[in-house]
C-alpha cells in the first residue's frame, strides 16, 4: 500500500470539474481509494476503485451526473489518494475510511453497536448461561449473535424454563444456602444447594447446548423418552416436570415465528427506500433459528440506488463483526464478487452473497421487507412530528432555525454522595442515546447538595472538550440549544460559566416548575429576559417535559448504579488473589476489612482458607499503603 498523502491540484484556485482534470495526469490505472474534499479540506465522498485514473475521469466529465454528484463535484477543490494492492484491499479501506470520516455525500451506517452473544461458562463445575457482549474472554462456548438485548433475555428466559440453568454469578452461587425464587417458579434446578448433581446437571447443560446449536428436535425426542420411562417407572412427578419443559421448548419454537428448515446460518437483509429515505432490516438467523432483528436508517443522499445503498451497508454492518456463512439479500448489489471476497477474508472462510427469487428464502426476504416497509413508514410518521416540534421550539424560544440539536442536563445526589451529571440529547430523529453521556462528579470540595457546583464542572468539562476535539463545529457535535433544570439564578450562573469558557453564541433556557411545581405550569427563563409559559397543551411543552424526564431518568439510573456499586465494595476487593469466598472467610474472622487492615500476619494466617503466601500479599497490600 503506498503512503497517503494529500495530492495538491497544481493550481490551487481551481474547483470542480477543472480541479479533477488536473489529478488526471498523474493518476495511473492501480486500484485504490480516493477522497474528494472542499475548500476547508473537509472530505465529501470516499469512494473505491479498480483503476483510479479511469474511475476519476468519469468525474472530470460535465455530464452524466445525478444532482447530487454535481453538487459534490462542484464543491471539490482537492483529492487525496492511496493506492492498493487489489480491489478488495480498496473495498475493506473504503468502508473503513467512509466510517472514520462520516463524508458528507456517502451512505452512511449511523448506528453500528455491537451484538449480544449467550455465553454457557465453562470455568466452573456448575456452567452458568448469561448474556455476553464484547471480546470473547471468558473460557466457554459463544453462541450469537442476537440481534438486541431484549432477544437474548427472552432466549436466556426461555432456556430456564425448559433446561434450569442458573443464571447467578459464581459469589451468589457459592453464598446460597437455600434455593433462591427461581427454584421455586421451576426456573432454575437449584445446583448451588445440591438438589442436582454435576453429571445431571452437566447433562442439562448439553441438552441447552444442542438447542442452541439448532438440534431441538433430537432434545425433544429424548426428553419425550424421559417422560415415558418415568411413567412406567410410576415416578409421576418426574415425568410431570418433564411434561412442562417439552411444553416449554414447544413455546419457545412457535414463539421465535421465524424458524426456517433449509437455512442454518445467515443474515437476512432487506432493502427499502421511498421518499430519499432508507431502512434495512436484517434478521439473524443462526441454528435454524430466529435470534431477533433490527431496522438501520443509512443516511443518503438521495439519489442512490438500491445497488449501491445496499452495498455501502454491507460493507459498514461487517467491518466490525464477523459474517455468517451466508446473506441473504433483497437486492442485487455492484461488486458481489467483490464483496464476498471480502467477507470472506474476514471469516476465514466461503461466505455466500444470495438474491433468492423463489422458495424459503425469498419468502425470508419477503418478511423481512414487509417488516422495512412498516418501520420505514413509522420512521418517517415520528420524523415529520418531530421536525414540527423543533420548529415549535424554535419559534418558542426566538430561535434563528428549528435546532438540530438540544443537549439537557441534569444532576443526581443523595445529601452529596455519589453525585453524578447526566447529559441527554435529542435531535430531528428524536432522542439520540448513543449520544448520551455521564459525569462522575469530580470535585471533593465541593459543598454536599451544590447543584450549582456540579453543573459548573459538567458544563466545564463538557465545552472544554468540545473546543478541544472540534474547534470547527463542523462535526455535529456542538448543540443548538442548552435546557437547564433551573429558573433565572440557574440560568444566570450557567451564562456566567459558558462566558468564561469563551462560549456565548448557544442558544439556552431554563425549565423551572411554577409556583406549585405542577407539571404543565412551568415558566422558561432566557438571559435578560422576563420568563415566561407555554399554554397547558402546547404539543412543544409536553415534548420538553419529556426531555426533562428522559434526562431526570437517566440522572438517576446513572447514580443509582454509581451508589449500587459503592454498597458493598472494600478495599478488600482490590487484594490479589482474595475472591468472594475468602473476602468472606476475612471478614467473618475479623468483622470488617478495616480490622483486616490492621490484622497481624499470623492472625491472617490463622484464617481458614487463606494460605501462608496469601497471608504475606494480604498483610503486605494493607501495609505498604499505609
Amino acid at each position: 500500500m503506498s503512503d497517503d498523502s494529500t495530492d495538491t491540484a497544481p493550481d490551487p484556485q481551481l474547483t470542480g470539474y477543472a480541479c479533477i482534470q488536473s489529478y488526471l495526469k498523474t493518476l495511473d490505472s492501480s486500484p485504490g481509494v480516493y477522497r474528494m474534499l472542499d475548500a476547508q479540506q473537509r472530505v465529501l465522498y470516499v469512494g473505491k476503485a479498480r483503476n483510479l485514473k479511469a474511475r476519476v475521469s468519469n468525474y472530470a466529465r460535465p455530464s452524466g451526473h445525478s444532482p447530487r454528484i454535481m453538487r459534490m463535484i462542484e464543491a471539490t477543490a482537492s483529492m487525496m489518494f492511496l493506492t492498493t494492492r487489489t480491489e478488495t484491499e480498496a473495498l475493506l479501506l473504503e468502508q473503513n475510511l467512509i466510517k472514520q470520516l462520516k463524508p458528507r455525500y456517502n451512505v452512511l451506517l449511523r448506528d453500528d453497536k455491537s451484538f449480544p452473544n449467550i455465553l454457557v461458562a465453562k470455568d466452573h463445575g456448575f456452567p452458568q448461561i448469561k448474556k455476553h457482549r464484547g471480546a470473547k474472554k471468558e473460557k466457554g462456548a459463544y453462541y450469537g449473535p442476537f440481534a438486541s438485548a431484549g432477544a437474548v433475555n427472552r432466549t436466556l428466559n426461555q432456556l430456564q424454563k425448559v433446561f434450569l440453568l442458573r443464571n447467578c454469578s459464581d459469589s451468589t452461587f457459592e453464598s446460597r444456602t437455600r434455593p433462591c425464587l427461581l427454584y421455586q417458579i421451576k426456573r432454575c434446578s437449584a445446583p448451588c444447594v445440591g438438589y442436582v448433581s454435576e453429571d445431571e446437571y452437566g447433562a442439562l447443560v448439553r441438552d441447552a447446548e444442542r438447542f442452541l446449536q439448532g438440534k431441538t428436535t433430537k432434545v425433544q425426542s429424548q426428553l419425550a423418552e424421559q417422560m415415558q420411562a418415568a411413567a412406567e417407572a410410576m415416578e409421576f412427578e418426574r415425568a410431570a416436570a418433564l411434561r412442562d419443559r417439552i411444553r416449554a421448548l414447544t413455546q419457545v419454537q412457535s414463539a421465535q415465528g421465524i424458524n426456517p428448515r433449509g437455512v442454518t446460518e445467515a443474515d437476512v437483509i432487506a432493502l427499502h427506500m421511498e421518499g430519499g429515505q432508507a431502512c434495512v432490516q436484517v434478521f439473524f438467523i443462526r441454528a435454524n433459528q430466529n435470534w431477533g432483528n433490527r431496522d438501520y436508517y443509512p443516511r443518503l443522499g438521495g439519489t442512490e440506488s438500491a445497488a449501491e445503498v445496499l452495498q455501502a451497508f454491507i460493507g459498514q454492518f461487517y467491518d466490525n463483526k464477523e459474517p455468517p456463512r451466508q446473506l441473504i439479500l433483497s437486492d442485487e448489489i455492484e461488486d458481489v464478487d467483490l464483496v464476498a471476497e471480502a467477507l470472506a477474508g474476514k471469516a476465514g472462510r466461503k461466505v455466500e452473497v444470495l438474491v433468492p427469487k423463489r422458495g424459503e428464502k425469498a419468502e425470508l426476504i419477503a418478511g423481512a421487507l414487509r417488516n422495512a416497509r412498516e418501520s420505514l413508514a413509522r420512521k418517517m410518521a415520528e420524523t415529520a412530528t418531530q421536525a414540527k416540534l423543533l420548529s415549535g421550539i424554535a419559534e418558542a424560544f426566538g430561535l434563528d432555525a428549528p435546532p438540530q440539536r438540544i443537549e439537557v442536563y441534569d444532576n443526581s445526589h443523595i445529601q452529596g454522595s455519589h453525585a453524578v451529571g447526566a447529559m441527554i440529547v435529542a435531535g430531528p430523529e428524536g432522542l439520540m442515546k448513543n449520544q448520551y453521556r455521564k459525569f462522575n462528579i469530580r470535585d471533593a470540595e465541593l459543598t454536599p447538595g451544590d447543584d450549582f457546583g456540579m453543573m459548573k464542572e459538567v458544563l466545564t468539562r463538557r465545552f472544554k472538550r468540545l473546543l478541544k476535539e472540534d474547534p470547527d463545529r463542523d462535526k455535529g457535535q456542538w448543540p443548538d440549544l442548552l435546557l437547564i433544570d433551573g429558573g433565572a439564578g440557574q440560568v444566570s450562573a450557567v451564562h456566567g460559566i459558558m462566558a468564561e469558557l469563551g462560549v456565548e453564541d448557544i442558544a439556552m433556557v431554563g425549565v423551572a416548575k411554577g409556583l406549585d411545581r405542577d407539571a404543565g405550569k412551568e415558566e422558561f427563563h432566557r438571559v435578560g429576559q422576563r420568563p415566561f409559559a407555554l399554554r397547558h397543551n402546547d404539543p412543544v411543552l409536553y415534548f420538553i417535559q419529556r426531555l426533562r424526564d428522559e434526562a431526570h431518568r437517566f440522572a438517576i439510573g446513572t447514580h443509582r448504579a454509581k451508589r449500587a456499586k459503592a454498597v458493598g465494595a472494600t478495599p478488600l476487593d482490590e487484594v490479589p488473589g482474595v475472591g468472594a469466598t475468602r473476602k468472606r472467610a476475612l471478614l467473618a474472622h475479623f468483622g470488617s476489612a478495616k480490622a483486616v487492615g490492621r490484622a497481624n500476619l499470623a492472625d491472617l494466617k490463622a484464617v481458614e482458607g487463606i494460605s501462608d503466601s496469601l497471608a504475606e500479599t494480604i498483610y503486605d497490600f494493607f501495609n505498604e499503603r499505609g
